[in-house]
């Protein structure tokens, strides 16, 4: 990204060239953006300075002015990355240390538009994730009548890692900063900031229900939307172990001292090294041992003094509307990409039900509820319940028993793509509510040529995100504790309200209360 009043000279995705490039000016100066497709957009706009040097480890800072015009047609470098999916290699392929940076899509970039806001929050399993991935172009979904933002945030050791000398949750902490900049400077953009939703998938759902349990968040966001909420966070002591863990991989401790010397990508490489063999910690480590989670956000009581559960239900979250849901089948995709699908041993379920159910007597609750499911059932169940699917419920759950509001849904449309076998998996939700069928690496999810019938189902949920965003409504009713009316989002449930399908999940967990993961062998 450079500085300066010349012309852009590249995009990073296409242009109609139709008028004259887009100009707004924000705190820190004017930004020339680009036009596509009809839409205003301006990449890598700085909200924070760069946390790198005496800054690395560090709160975010308020970024400083710039003089001229500042382009903003190319995506900010990430941060560094863990190796999954290559985005170790994307990372270091776009150098830089602006790793913080937002990017706003917009078809009316005037200060009195007043357009909804929707603030896009990135998944990952806190170790990976930037916001420049084709997947989250904002493009389609501002052509609904919203303005789109989406940022980076600190990953792994740099964002999660108990550090001592350090703020914990800094990755959160970058969250709130981007918020904050929105606050600042969304209406130059078309933007009221008196309508901001955030939104994210996974652990970007997962920071969703963090943010709404900060304090520094308040007053940021009026809507919130999680979708299959991350349900992993980590008391100190865990949080701690598992960083000198990190830190001992190259020879060093876990501190300030120690780490911020280090380049960036062998950091990132020494948290992939202890992910790859964490389930030799287990002992210690507990159920985030044998999914190979090494960062979460941390219950430090500061920036999270409690965990999201306990907030809302405390009432923290009564006055912000929430959507939230998850995908029938969530983790099937994990249990492919673990290589075990269609593959568990009786062995395999049998400690996925001790280690990740409810208490000492799920095994015999979740065969009793599921009499025929044999072992890939069983450890898909309680592996989704677990991580992403009763985290989910439970959030809306306690907003409803605060007097908050809530709606649900579950997205049941199976996958076409990759022959089929993934039903209605993680991750599945994302290019539909983008609307980006055919880019990035969910889109594989769905097949090379979306079908009629997958382009109407995005259709719909991006009309209920945006109506959500621009009303509090997503068109159908509260979830409550008496009917638990749900949206099935399926090609052939067109209007599906119905009562919640997982109800032998539901009982099952209803007495669980999620807490701080705890450090099991001290």
């Amino acid at each position: 990204m450079t500085v300066g009043d010349s012309e852009p000279s590249e995009l990073s995705g296409p242009s109609d060239h139709s008028g004259s490039r887009p100009e707004v000016r924000v705190v820190g100066g004017v930004l020339c953006g680009s036009r596509e497709a009809g839409v205003a957009v301006f990449r890598g706009i700085p909200f924070a300075e760069p946390p790198v040097g005496p800054l690395r480890f560090a709160a975010p800072r308020p970024v400083r002015g710039w003089d001229g015009v500042r382009s903003a047609v190319l995506y900010g470098p990430p941060p560094p990355q863990g190796g999954h999916f290559g985005m170790d290699a994307l990372a270091r392929d776009a150098a830089g240390d602006d790793w913080l940076t937002v990017n706003v899509w917009s078809t009316d970039p005037s200060p009195d538009a007043g357009l909804p806001v929707m603030v896009w929050i990135q998944g990952g399993a806190y170790s990976i994730g930037m916001s420049g991935l084709p997947e989250y172009d904002g493009g389609r979904l501002a052509r609904d009548g919203v303005v789109v933002v989406t940022f980076n945030y600190r990953v792994g050791l740099e964002g999660y890692g108990q550090i001592d000398g350090a703020p914990a949750n800094r990755g959160l902490l970058d969250q709130i900063a981007a918020l904050e900049w929105v606050r600042d400077n969304i209406r130059a953009f078309g933007g009221d900031p008196g309508r901001v939703t955030v939104f994210g998938q996974s652990a970007g759902a997962g920071s969703v229900a963090a943010l709404l349990a900060a304090e520094r968040a308040v007053g940021l966001f009026g809507r919130a939307v999680a979708q299959s909420v991350q349900g992993t966070y980590f008391s100190p002591e865990l949080a701690a172990d598992i960083s000198a863990a990190c830190a001992a991989e190259l020879g060093l401790r876990p501190t300030v001292a120690d780490l911020s010397g280090v380049d960036p990508t062998r950091l990132a490489a020494a948290g992939d090294a202890v992910g790859a063999k964490m389930n030799s910690w287990a002992d210690r480590w507990g159920p985030v041992a044998h999914r190979a989670i090494p960062f979460s956000p941390v219950i430090d009581g500061d920036t999270l003094r409690v965990t999201p559960w306990q907030a809302l239900a405390n009432g923290a979250g009564r006055d912000i509307e929430l959507l939230v849901g998850h995908t029938r089948d969530e983790t099937r995709l994990l249990a492919a990409l673990d290589g075990v699908l269609g593959q568990v041993t009786p062995e395999q379920a049998e400690t996925a039900l001790r280690v990740f159910g409810p208490g000492p007597v799920a095994a015999r609750r979740y065969r009793e509820a599921f009499p025929a499911a044999g072992p890939d059932e069983l450890y898909e169940l309680v592996s989704s319940d677990w991580l992403f699917r009763m985290p989910s419920l439970h959030l809306a759950q306690c907003q409803t028993a605060a007097g908050g509001r809530a709606h649900v849904y579950e997205l049941t449309w199976s996958a076409p793509g990759m022959g089929g076998v993934l039903g209605a998996c993680h991750g599945l939700d994302v290019p539909l509510v983008f609307g980006n069928l055919d880019r990035g690496q969910p889109a594989a999810l769905i097949g090379e040529s979306p079908s009629p019938e997958a382009e109407e189902l995005s259709a719909r949920m991006r009309a209920a995100w945006t109506s959500f965003a621009a009303h509090g409504d997503p068109g159908w009713p509260v979830y409550d504790t008496r009917e638990r009316l749900v949206r099935l989002f399926d090609v052939e449930t067109r209007a599906g309200v119905a009562a919640y399908p997982e109800a032998a999940s539901r009982q099952i967990w209803q007495d669980h209360t999620f807490t701080a993961l705890p450090l099991l062998d001290r």
